[in-house]
């Protein structure tokens, strides 16, 4: 008997490449967000929340520069295990 082909209709993700874009957008958010901050304080207030308990501190360059890296480490992770999931799920 012969096997039967199957087509598949979509593509895999690479992990790495997703992680690297996701953290690379969610890193450049978290700089833009810090730099509105002058403007408008709620916002780094909001980021404040969530990465202040790691030092962000959207006042100061270093806080910023932790900010970023967490942010792009944040964004990594997060968009790494999205693809990684879609490709062992399909």
């Amino acid at each position: 008997m012969a096997k039967k082909i199957v087509k598949r209709d979509y593509a895999d993700l690479n992990p790495v490449r997703f992680g690297l874009t996701g953290g690379i957008l969610w890193a450049v958010f978290v700089l833009l967000i810090a730099l509105f901050t002058r403007f408008f304080p709620f916002w780094g207030e909001l980021i404040y929340e969530c990465y202040g308990f790691l030092g962000y501190n959207p006042y100061t360059f270093i806080g910023v520069v932790l900010g970023v890296v967490y942010g792009f480490v944040d964004g990594f992770v997060l968009t790494f295990v999205f693809a990684w999931l879609y490709n062992k799920l399909k």
